[in-house]
């Protein structure tokens, strides 16, 4: 492992608004916050925004100082990169803003039923071959219901038209409200400066002349999930640089 990786691997272990839990502790005792962050972490009874596969956490970071009087947590299994972001938040001394390095599927051992108002995916791999490691499969709706509040929002943004497509079949397959949708988000007039917070992967897709494609849906409780029909849906023909052919 690089050096500059292990500093940041032993610096985030230091910082009080980072969570680290290995499986094999929290099998062994659980999270102590879970269902409790607003009492003891946050220290107030704002509601909680999450953002899924967070990476260096420019949306977390963003959000959170766009709205002081919502609470924030990114969640991201790759702490070197989520290292960037928490560092920010210590800079900028922001209060409602945490991480937590985990793998997303572990998210119901962390939260409550009902703890959490709101989840953003932003730019996920599609998982063309693997649906139930689709973000936005039903697999993962199950998934978020058991932490969702009554009328929980999801906030979709992402530049594959493949995972746009199929999370309109699976919204539409289940009844699941629809708050905003466009396949074009910088051609239309929806891009605010919440929409218009750019991740370090959306400037790669945006370089590329790619269309970035945003949706916010309620996602309800519902005694079934569906998984919609995708036989016909055309693949992405592309995938994203690594760091080394960006450079």
């Amino acid at each position: 492992m690089a050096k500059n990786k292990l500093q940041k691997f032993a610096e985030m272990s230091s910082l009080p608004h980072v969570f680290q839990y290995p499986f094999a502790v929290l099998q062994e005792k659980g999270f102590d916050m879970k269902g409790r962050w607003n009492e003891m972490f946050f220290k107030n009874d704002n509601p909680i925004v999450l953002e899924l596969g967070c990476g260096r956490g420019e949306y977390t970071v963003g959000l959170g100082k766009l709205f002081p009087e919502k609470n924030f947590i990114g969640i991201d299994i790759k702490g070197a990169r989520m290292w960037t972001g928490a560092k920010e938040v210590l800079r900028e001394e922001l209060a409602n803003v945490a991480f937590l390095r985990t793998h997303i599927e572990l998210i119901n051992h962390f939260f409550g039923p009902n703890e959490v108002a709101e989840i953003w995916i932003t730019f996920p791999d599609p998982q063309m071959n693997k649906t139930n490691k689709r973000m936005t499969s039903t697999r993962f709706m199950q998934l978020y219901r058991e932490i969702l509040s009554e009328e929980g929002i999801i906030h979709l943004k992402t530049d594959s038209n493949f995972m746009f497509t199929y999370t309109c079949r699976m919204i539409e397959a289940n009844a699941f409200p629809i708050l905003v949708e466009t396949n074009n988000l910088y051609n239309s007039h929806l891009a605010d400066e919440i929409l218009s917070i750019k991740t370090y992967y959306e400037q790669q897709w945006l370089d590329r002349g790619l269309d970035i494609k945003y949706i916010k849906f309620c996602c309800q409780p519902r005694d079934k999930f569906i998984e919609p029909l995708i036989e016909d849906l055309e693949l992405d023909s592309y995938r994203s640089y690594n760091r080394s052919k960006i450079l």
